[in-house]
């Protein structure tokens, strides 16, 4: 029994791990790694939030099973952010599913309304789970530009009059993780509009809605009028209130696709901890002061990496939401590759970042760099690849000097 299994063998290798395995060897070392990797929040979750988790754990009534769905006080909490933030009314009973994450959401929708041989329309780059949840499932991935304009339309469009079977789903991912474009509600509409008509499932993950800097805070799917006829969206509490461990995430729109997803999970899981979901609730509730604090801390943290990275010779875009910035690889090493690329800032910078191709073979010209240290752990990596880049510097792969050239 030396053969993968049929699902693993769908799954390439996991870039990100032999960069994580790089960055444990050189700490192993004593080497002190910047760590600009993995989008792993470092801010401490609100104190009323864990007060409120201390204060549910000690009834032991909530140590029981929980509601696979979501309890009931946490699935009306999630439906009035709804309401307030966005203008759309949904029913907590019948519209909303609380999640083990947002991550696990999109795996068990995937598992949920996916046949063999499906196929999804899935931008390029974009978060790994929102194409291998649809390959684990029996699915067939189709990518579209990640961009969210006339280009990423028409491919939309060719791929339903050239795909056989006609694509079950269309995902999209905005704010995205890992390039921070950003949609408006006139591309949602056309693409809302297209769905309608082709009988297409929209997929929307929306996981960093509240984290931006710069204009307008960034819209639902679920605002554009009859939207909810074909579109489940996907939300997480844990760039949102700093809560990534508590794995606390939803799903809502359609009631027929959170049907199935409920169904789903019903055998799967017993959902979070009760005291978790307590906790949530109460952060969720709590309105938008302790989400401001946190989104003031990522722009500064954006502020000082595009200043002291560009100053550094590394010039990278300023995103204007997420908590990623999508840097083009300086001009010297683009034909090595990110992954390469993201060794070698281990290697020779002792700075840790996430190299594009992990995101879709588009993504191979980039790196993502993640707000996760504080400014001035980002100030230490910028002088770290200022040293790198500086000419003279200690020759890199095949005797290439290490000197960028924009």
């Amino acid at each position: 029994m030396t053969e993968e299994f049929h699902k693993i063998r769908r799954l390439p290798p996991y870039v990100f791990e032999e960069v994580n395995r790089l960055k444990a060897g050189a700490r192993a070392k004593g080497a002190d790694i910047v760590d600009l990797g993995m989008g792993n929040p470092d801010l401490p979750t609100p104190s009323f939030v864990v007060d409120k988790l201390c204060e549910a754990i000690r009834d032991p009534r909530t140590h029981r099973y929980s509601a696979s769905k979501g309890i009931a006080g946490l699935r009306k909490a999630q439906a009035a952010y709804y309401e307030r933030r966005f203008g759309v009314k949904l029913d907590p009973n019948t519209q909303v599913v609380a999640t083990l994450g947002s991550k696990e959401g999109f795996a068990n929708m995937a598992q949920a309304i996916t046949a063999p041989g499906d196929v999804v329309l899935c931008p390029n780059p974009t978060y790994p789970i929102h194409a291998f949840g649809f390959l684990m499932a029996g699915g067939t991935i189709r990518s579209i530009p990640a961009k969210p304009d006339h280009e990423q339309l028409a491919a939309i469009d060719r791929a339903v009059r050239h795909s056989i079977p006609k694509p079950l789903a269309i995902i999209l991912n905005y704010p995205s993780n890992p390039t921070a474009y950003e949609a408006d509600l006139d591309f949602y509409a056309e693409v809302v509009a297209f769905a309608k008509k082709h009988e297409i499932i929209i997929l929307s993950d929306l996981a960093y809605a509240e984290i931006f800097f710069d204009g307008a805070p960034p819209p639902s799917i679920l605002q554009v009028p009859g939207a909810i006829d074909v579109a489940v969206e996907f939300t997480s509490m844990s760039k949102t209130f700093s809560m990534p461990g508590w794995r606390m995430g939803f799903a809502v729109g359609n009631e027929r696709l959170i049907a199935a997803l409920a169904r789903v999970k019903s055998y799967l899981d017993y959902g979070a901890f009760t005291p978790i979901q307590v906790a949530a609730t109460a952060a969720l509730n709590a309105g938008d002061a302790a989400v401001q604090d946190v989104r003031a801390i990522y722009k500064h943290r954006r502020d000082v990496l595009v200043d002291s990275f560009g100053r550094a010779g590394f010039p990278i875009p300023a995103p204007s939401s997420t908590m990623f910035a999508w840097a083009p690889i300086p001009p010297a090493f683009k034909a090595m590759g990110s992954l390469e690329f993201s060794k070698l800032l281990i290697e020779k910078a002792d700075v840790a970042v996430a190299p594009g191709i992990g995101f879709g073979e588009h993504g191979d010209d980039f790196v993502r760099i993640a707000l996760v240290e504080n400014e001035h752990r980002i100030r230490q990596a910028a002088r770290n690849i200022k040293r790198f880049l500086a000419p003279g510097a200690e020759a890199g792969q095949n005797g290439a000097p290490l000197v960028a050239t924009a």
